[in-house]
Protein backbone atom coordinates (compact mmCIF):
# COMPACT_ATOMS: atom_id res chain seq x y z
CA UNK A 1 0.00 0.00 0.00
CA UNK A 2 1.33 3.05 -0.82
CA UNK A 3 -0.02 6.58 0.62
CA UNK A 4 0.62 10.13 -0.44
CA UNK A 5 -0.34 12.43 2.26
CA UNK A 6 0.94 15.58 3.37
CA UNK A 7 -0.57 17.62 6.62
CA UNK A 8 1.23 21.60 6.76
CA UNK A 9 0.79 24.07 9.35
CA UNK A 10 2.65 27.39 8.57
CA UNK A 11 2.64 30.95 7.17
CA UNK A 12 2.25 32.06 3.59
CA UNK A 13 5.23 34.02 2.49
CA UNK A 14 4.01 35.84 -0.54
CA UNK A 15 0.69 37.05 -1.78
CA UNK A 16 -1.20 34.35 -3.53
CA UNK A 17 -0.52 34.11 -7.37
CA UNK A 18 -3.96 33.34 -8.94
CA UNK A 19 -4.41 32.32 -12.69
CA UNK A 20 -6.74 30.57 -14.91
CA UNK A 21 -5.89 27.73 -17.47
CA UNK A 22 -6.90 28.16 -21.02
CA UNK A 23 -9.76 26.30 -20.19
CA UNK A 24 -10.94 28.40 -17.61
CA UNK A 25 -9.68 26.45 -14.66
CA UNK A 26 -8.66 28.75 -11.87
CA UNK A 27 -5.24 27.66 -10.54
CA UNK A 28 -3.67 29.75 -6.92
CA UNK A 29 -0.07 29.22 -6.31
CA UNK A 30 1.99 30.70 -2.96
CA UNK A 31 4.83 29.69 -0.63
CA UNK A 32 4.28 28.67 2.81
CA UNK A 33 6.84 28.61 5.44
CA UNK A 34 6.93 25.94 8.36
CA UNK A 35 9.32 26.53 11.24
CA UNK A 36 11.24 23.74 13.94
CA UNK A 37 11.92 25.59 17.25
CA UNK A 38 15.32 25.66 18.01
CA UNK A 39 16.76 23.27 20.91
CA UNK A 40 19.45 22.08 22.70
CA UNK A 41 20.23 18.25 22.76
CA UNK A 42 21.26 16.32 25.45
CA UNK A 43 25.01 17.17 25.08
CA UNK A 44 24.41 20.67 25.58
CA UNK A 45 24.58 21.19 21.35
CA UNK A 46 22.54 24.02 20.09
CA UNK A 47 20.65 23.26 17.09
CA UNK A 48 18.93 26.57 15.59
CA UNK A 49 15.73 26.99 14.49
CA UNK A 50 15.16 25.79 10.94
CA UNK A 51 12.42 27.01 8.66
CA UNK A 52 10.86 25.12 5.30
CA UNK A 53 9.70 26.71 2.27
CA UNK A 54 6.62 24.96 0.36
CA UNK A 55 5.66 25.24 -2.64
CA UNK A 56 1.40 25.20 -2.60
CA UNK A 57 -1.17 24.88 -5.45
CA UNK A 58 -4.62 25.03 -5.24
CA UNK A 59 -7.17 24.36 -8.09
CA UNK A 60 -11.12 25.32 -9.03
CA UNK A 61 -12.90 26.29 -5.72
CA UNK A 62 -10.10 26.61 -3.51
CA UNK A 63 -8.24 28.90 -5.30
CA UNK A 64 -11.36 31.09 -5.12
CA UNK A 65 -11.29 31.48 -1.50
CA UNK A 66 -7.33 31.52 -1.06
CA UNK A 67 -7.83 34.89 -3.49
CA UNK A 68 -10.47 35.60 -1.24
CA UNK A 69 -9.04 34.79 2.47
CA UNK A 70 -5.08 33.77 2.17
CA UNK A 71 -2.79 36.78 2.17
CA UNK A 72 1.02 37.16 2.70
CA UNK A 73 1.26 36.19 7.06
CA UNK A 74 -1.86 34.37 6.82
CA UNK A 75 -1.28 31.14 9.02
CA UNK A 76 -3.01 28.17 7.52
CA UNK A 77 -3.02 24.32 7.79
CA UNK A 78 -3.10 22.03 4.54
CA UNK A 79 -3.41 18.77 3.73
CA UNK A 80 -2.61 17.62 0.35
CA UNK A 81 -0.73 15.25 -2.21
CA UNK A 82 3.16 15.75 -2.86
CA UNK A 83 3.83 16.23 -6.87
CA UNK A 84 6.79 16.72 -8.97
CA UNK A 85 6.51 17.76 -12.03
CA UNK A 86 9.26 18.64 -14.88
CA UNK A 87 9.43 22.06 -17.10
CA UNK A 88 12.12 23.99 -19.34
CA UNK A 89 13.62 27.14 -18.09
CA UNK A 90 14.01 30.19 -20.40
CA UNK A 91 17.87 28.47 -21.07
CA UNK A 92 15.21 25.56 -22.33
CA UNK A 93 17.32 23.83 -18.85
CA UNK A 94 15.03 20.76 -17.98
CA UNK A 95 14.00 21.42 -14.38
CA UNK A 96 12.22 20.03 -11.47
CA UNK A 97 9.97 21.13 -8.95
CA UNK A 98 7.79 19.33 -6.34
CA UNK A 99 4.70 21.17 -5.22
CA UNK A 100 2.16 20.29 -2.05
CA UNK A 101 -1.65 20.20 -4.29
CA UNK A 102 -3.91 20.87 -1.36
CA UNK A 103 -6.72 18.83 -0.88
CA UNK A 104 -8.17 20.77 2.16
CA UNK A 105 -7.12 24.32 3.77
CA UNK A 106 -7.39 25.90 7.23
CA UNK A 107 -7.73 29.39 8.10
CA UNK A 108 -6.29 29.76 11.36
CA UNK A 109 -5.51 33.36 11.60
CA UNK A 110 -8.50 34.98 14.21
CA UNK A 111 -8.10 38.21 11.97
CA UNK A 112 -10.13 38.74 8.51
CA UNK A 113 -7.84 40.91 5.96
CA UNK A 114 -9.99 43.81 5.22
CA UNK A 115 -13.46 42.31 6.32
CA UNK A 116 -15.27 43.11 9.31
CA UNK A 117 -17.18 39.93 9.16
CA UNK A 118 -15.20 36.75 10.26
CA UNK A 119 -14.32 34.06 7.18
CA UNK A 120 -13.31 31.12 7.67
CA UNK A 121 -14.91 28.93 4.67
CA UNK A 122 -15.18 25.26 4.50
CA UNK A 123 -12.72 24.24 2.17
CA UNK A 124 -11.87 20.88 0.49
CA UNK A 125 -10.75 19.88 -2.77
CA UNK A 126 -12.73 17.44 -4.59
CA UNK A 127 -12.28 16.30 -8.14
CA UNK A 128 -15.64 17.30 -8.89
CA UNK A 129 -16.78 20.56 -8.31
CA UNK A 130 -17.27 21.56 -4.58
CA UNK A 131 -19.62 23.19 -2.62
CA UNK A 132 -18.45 26.23 0.02
CA UNK A 133 -20.11 27.34 3.18
CA UNK A 134 -18.76 30.40 3.48
CA UNK A 135 -20.49 31.58 6.95
CA UNK A 136 -19.24 32.37 10.30
CA UNK A 137 -17.30 29.84 12.24
CA UNK A 138 -17.67 28.99 15.82
CA UNK A 139 -15.37 30.70 18.44
CA UNK A 140 -12.14 29.09 17.64
CA UNK A 141 -12.62 30.21 13.63
CA UNK A 142 -11.33 26.85 12.68
CA UNK A 143 -12.81 25.08 9.21
CA UNK A 144 -15.35 21.90 9.68
CA UNK A 145 -14.15 18.53 9.00
CA UNK A 146 -15.82 16.69 6.11
CA UNK A 147 -18.99 15.60 7.30
CA UNK A 148 -18.39 12.05 7.24
CA UNK A 149 -15.80 12.32 8.66
CA UNK A 150 -15.99 10.82 12.03
CA UNK A 151 -12.11 11.45 13.56
CA UNK A 152 -12.08 13.79 16.58
CA UNK A 153 -8.63 15.67 15.84
CA UNK A 154 -7.83 18.54 18.00
CA UNK A 155 -6.79 20.56 15.15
Amino acid sequence: MAINKVFLLGNVGVEPKIRQTQDGTQCAQFSLATTDRAFKTANGTQVPERTEWHNVVAWRGLAGVVEKYVHKGTKVYIEGKLKTRKYSDKSNIERYITEIHVDQLELLDSKSSGNTAPATPNVQNDMQPISQNIAPQSANNSVAQKEDDDDDLPF
